[in-house]
């Protein structure tokens, strides 16, 4: 009994290996397609703080193999980031037996849904928060002050930054499964809404710098997005239907 017991979990584990393997090996092969542009990626990832630098200042390397390691680290970085819909497929391929008809039909629209709004996330970082950001940040320096950023401490930023944002257009997403999944209403939601807004700041200020800009073009989305969420879960099909 125990040996039969045994199988169906070995094979699981099987199969959940072979899916890691897989998300891991599409992550290697993006990242050896974008090796040879390593540094052009990092100067399009520089290039709103470069745009915002007095002539008179660059960005500076401080380690000895910064030059390097820096671009290396953003390009196994980039290649996460667009490997995730392969990870997530892989994720969906291994839930989706043990999940009802309707579940399947509304767990895979979420996956999709989440892993746009996080690339959403980014984009809007990248175009919108940092010349804002690094324009202020810029003007700002104190008179006799050079700005010389490290590359490796600019990379640090950035990456917090666009998980932070990711992060932020994921609101939707978990407005919906909580919704969704009973643990709160849409009426419920929308009572608490002024205690939303309030975490939305607080939200901006603990996953950004601190400086009022970034964490209030976080908190804004954050927000917005909340409401989006609580108008698309109205139309949600009622959970008691999968059985």
């Amino acid at each position: 009994m125990t040996t039969d017991n045994q199988q169906p979990l070995i094979s699981h584990l099987i199969e959940l290996r072979d899916r890691l393997l897989r998300g891991l090996l599409a992550v290697a092969i993006i990242a050896a397609c974008l090796l040879p542009f390593s540094n052009d990626l990092y100067h399009f990832l520089a290039e709103p703080l470069l745009r915002h630098l007095p002539e008179s200042s660059t960005m500076i390397a401080t380690e000895v193999a910064s030059p390097f390691l820096i671009p290396f680290k953003l390009t196994l970085s980039i290649s996460v980031l667009l490997a995730i819909p392969v990870l997530l497929y892989q994720l969906w391929a291994f839930i989706a037996p043990g999940l009802y008809d309707n579940e399947r039909k509304l767990v895979f629209p979420l996956l999709f849904a989440s892993t746009l709004l996080f690339f959403l996330g980014i984009v809007f970082a990248y175009f919108v928060v940092f010349p804002l950001v690094f324009g202020f940040f810029t003007q700002a320096a104190p008179e006799g002050v050079a700005i010389m950023t490290d590359i490796s401490s600019y990379l640090d930023f950035v990456l917090k930054l666009f998980f932070a944002f990711g992060l932020a257009f994921e609101v939707p997403i978990a407005t919906l499964l909580l919704i969704w999944t009973g643990v709160s209403t849409v009426e419920s939601l929308a009572e608490k809404r002024p205690y939303i807004i309030v975490g939305a700041f607080v939200l901006g200020m603990l996953l950004t710098p601190p400086d009022i800009i970034s964490q209030t073009l976080l908190a804004l989305p954050v927000w917005l997005l909340f409401e989006l969420g609580l108008f698309s879960a109205r139309f949600l099909p009622d959970r008691a239907s999968v059985n």
